[in-house]
């Protein structure tokens, strides 16, 4: 029964309860007075009762006109609010985004998962902890939309790269460690210390390696792990140190009775970003990981968390 003829009808009415005059109530409906008129007395019809007080102006509405008048404030309302709903369904995305993200990344994933959810909510993420190697496989061969990485690996082959932050490296160490009220600390003097990182199957590690490398030195970590909470569950005990991404510091922080003490910036900082293949249509859900990534202000987000573990006086 409720069909677009009858909702105009309980417009009109709605109108007219509320200008008390058909001429007004008319014009705010956009159609002439006889055809407003005509629509309530359908209504009537429809009804099988009187809903308007007749006489040569507007006198009011019936005791079954202001029942009627109840309904339609609250079928028009729901129209309303089915039009919204269905609205927001088509011009929301729905499906499964597919991301991978390298482990020393994770911590930054929450940072565009959130908006992206947030703006699309009939959209689901499936985030799974990949190597760099294992995410260029993957997108390569389509099981992948979207990946966060190092966008600047040789080994990601054709993709499309969109920068989100450099790594800032720190050295976490005890806070009564050799290095622990140090401003600045260089790369071979925390060749020597205690140290606990990442494996070398992974690509920070081999960063690290090139680093340390690029300074004179070797490094010869006493415990490696292939997870950072691995690895930040070791440091927390204090008996070793480590080297860690900035990034890190947003979900796991200083451990207590632990300190951060930046490390030498490398002249080329390598850059973490979201990378996909290089093939026309893109995904349409990473197109709209991509469109978050401008106001999730990731590399501003991650500097603050920086300055505010070092502390105003670093």
């Amino acid at each position: 029964m409720i069909g677009g003829v009858l909702l105009r009808q309980l417009e009109y009415l709605v109108a007219l309860a509320r200008e008390r005059h058909f001429a007004r109530a008319a014009d705010a409906c956009h159609v002439s007075q006889p055809s407003l008129s005509a629509g309530i007395r359908k209504l009537e019809q429809e009804l099988d009762t009187a809903i308007v007080r007749r006489g040569h102006r507007f006198e009011g509405l019936t005791p079954e006109g202001e029942r009627v008048l109840l309904w339609a404030h609250r079928i028009l309302a729901e129209c309303d609010g089915l039009r919204h709903d269905l609205s927001t369904m088509r011009h929301s995305l729905s499906g499964v985004l597919r991301a991978g993200a390298i482990p020393t990344a994770l911590t930054a994933a929450t940072l565009l998962t959130t908006p992206f959810c947030e703006r699309h909510p009939h959209a689901r993420v499936s985030l799974e902890s990949l190597s760099s190697r294992e995410i260029t496989r993957r997108l390569g061969e389509f099981e992948l939309d979207i990946a966060l990485t190092y966008v600047d690996d040789e080994e990601l082959g054709a993709v499309r790269t969109f920068p989100l932050y450099e790594e800032h490296y720190l050295l976490l160490t005890p806070r009564d460690g050799e290095f622990a009220t140090r401003d600045v600390v260089r790369w071979d003097e925390v060749a020597g210390l205690p140290l606990c990182l990442l494996g070398r199957q992974m690509r920070n590690r081999r960063v690290l390696d090139g680093l340390f490398a690029a300074a004179g030195a070797t490094v010869v970590p006493a415990i490696e792990t292939d997870t950072v909470s691995a690895l930040y569950a070791h440091v927390a005990s204090r008996r070793w140190s480590s080297v860690i991404s900035h990034a890190w510091l947003h979900m796991f922080g200083v451990p207590p009775g632990m300190r951060v003490v930046p490390l030498e910036e490398p002249a080329h900082p390598p850059q973490i970003g979201l990378v996909l293949a290089d093939r026309d249509p893109e995904p349409i859900l990473a197109r709209a990981l991509l469109d978050v990534t401008d106001g999730a202000d990731v590399r501003g987000t991650l500097e603050r968390v920086l300055a505010r573990f070092l502390g105003p006086a670093r």
